[in-house]
């Protein structure tokens, strides 16, 4: 029998790692732990949906550049990233529930307007832009939906095989998500018209939005200090400070394959980026209640969290170039191409359930460093696969192994990060967890946009190009193993502590 610190304070009975949660029957904790999955499931559709039919959604714009297509996963992923910790703040002072309705809210809002991005270039030729912007605006959505579905979750769970179990589910939705996410907009992009596949999915994110109102458990609020002001309790000098420093060291290198680096506002805007995270940096140090509690962390936390940049970092890029290579060079259909990721999810399921499994067998540095060795073999495959080979090759295993990477890697890096910091900022480790992954995942495409642009010679040499940035997600995927195994053998000298539990 166990409880939550809070719980026991509030004299909350003790309750059964293998208990539902209180007040809920079986059909209500069936919707409940669907509907947050759902919504996990939308975060990565997100991503996807500009993704596979880049191209198509390309040709409404009179500019397609390598560097401005890659913005259109890029500007969701960084806001996706940059407005976790807000968000995550915002649940902890006025309710989760009220934080995750609004996600579904603003996710569905931006959707229906980037839907609309096509008539913009038809008006003034700024379509491009309008779309890009809308995408940075729908990405605030999962970052208000995914933190505050995963504090819901932790707080009706008692630490246990059920809560698991329902954290694997969390996990594995992640996968399925992106495949779902880019078959329906292929398949909607090539018999219809791209914009359906935004207006669909704000429709979706509307009819969650009415079922999560009635569906999802009241959660409580932070007792309001009245000697402290809204601004104190936000860390609104954190806020402004880290989101718009990140957001700006983004755009830098998003927008450096497009204008190069030899235009002067690029690297301004660089220093100016700098400048904005250290004074974040200050600012966490010495606030009431910080976003990011810098002075409370040990130094295996940067371990940790190296590992989550490098390994999603290298997911990213694989997935981009993976989808170019298969569309732009093998010359498939974007609905092929999304066809080709089916068996994703069920990978992703099992390397969700195998990962609870082994929780209780090994350390999690160990699953750690296994996650990073799956990132690290699904890229080998894929930027060693030769351009006409057949698909049950490299191709076929790549996609095999990547979310082994993925849905291991999460669940060690938030336990472990758990463990680096004090007991009262335990819920801020699933929130930079979230953090990293979104904001490695913006960052990285960016880098590597320069990288092949620099490489494929003014499209001269497209497929070099490709190789170029794959290549360097190959090496950030060599990063994190090097990451990961340092971590291992720096924790088990330190502390003395055996590898495998008894």
């Amino acid at each position: 029998m166990e409880n939550s610190p809070d719980q026991v304070a509030q004299g909350v009975p003790a309750r059964s790692p293998t208990s539902r949660p209180t007040g809920l029957g079986p059909g209500h904790e069936v919707a409940f732990v669907l509907l947050i999955c759902l919504a996990q499931v939308l975060s990565l559709a997100g991503i996807a949906q500009a993704m596979s039919p880049a191209s198509i959604i390309g040709r409404s714009f009179s500019d397609t550049t390598p560097g401005s297509m890659a913005w259109y996963s890029a500007a969701y992923g960084l806001t996706a990233g940059t407005f976790v910790l807000p968000a995550g703040r915002l649940g902890d002072l006025f309710g989760h529930k009220r934080v995750f309705n609004l996600g579904f809210l603003w996710f569905a809002l931006w959707s229906l307007l980037a839907g609309f991005a096509g008539i913009a270039e038809t008006m003034g030729g700024r379509g491009t832009v309008f779309f890009c912007f809308s995408r940075a605006m729908q990405g605030v959505g999962p970052a208000l939906l995914v933190p505050n579905g995963q504090a819901m979750l932790g707080r009706a769970y008692a630490p246990g095989r059920r809560k698991n179990f329902v954290m694997s589910l969390f996990g594995a939705a992640a996968p399925l998500g992106f495949v779902a996410g880019a078959v329906m907009s292929s398949l909607l992009a090539t018999k219809a018209s791209w914009p359906w596949a935004f207006w669909s999915l704000a429709a979706i994110c509307i009819a969650l939005a009415a079922t999560s109102m009635l569906t999802l458990p009241s959660t409580k609020q932070t007792k309001k200090n009245r000697t402290e002001s809204l601004w104190d309790r936000l860390d609104g000098y954190g806020m402004a400070f880290g989101v718009s420093g990140l957001i700006l060291f983004n755009f830098a290198f998003n927008q450096a394959p497009i204008v190069s680096w030899s235009t002067p506002y690029t690297y301004f805007i660089l220093i100016i980026s700098i400048m904005l995270i250290i004074a974040f940096i200050y600012t966490e140090l010495v606030a009431l209640h910080p976003l990011v509690p810098i002075g409370a962390m040990h130094s295996q936390t940067n371990f940790v969290l190296g590992c989550t940049a490098a390994g999603w970092a290298c997911f990213s890029i694989w997935v981009y170039y993976s989808f170019s290579l298969l569309e732009i060079i093998r010359g498939w259909s974007p609905l092929l191409a999304s066809a080709a990721y089916a068996h994703g999810p069920i990978s992703g399921l099992v390397a969700s359930l195998l990962t609870g499994y082994l929780m209780g067998k090994i350390k999690p540095h160990w699953i750690m460093f296994l996650s990073m060795i799956a990132f690290f073999a699904g890229s080998v495959l894929m930027v060693t696969a030769p351009v006409h080979q057949t698909y049950w090759f490299n191709t076929f295993f790549s996609i095999l192994i990547m979310p082994f990477g993925m849905d291991m890697s999460n669940p060690a890096a938030t336990i472990l990060l758990s463990n680096t910091v004090s007991k009262e900022h335990q819920g801020i480790a699933a929130s930079l967890v979230v953090t990293v992954v979104n904001y490695s995942i913006s960052l990285a495409l960016g880098i590597a946009g320069t990288v092949e642009t620099n490489l494929n010679k003014g499209g001269q040499n497209t497929l070099a190009g490709y190789r170029a940035a794959q290549y360097f997600g190959l090496g950030l995927g060599g990063l994190g193993i090097i990451l990961a195994g340092a971590f291992l053998i720096q924790s088990y000298t330190t502390h003395r502590v055996p590898l495998l539990k008894h």
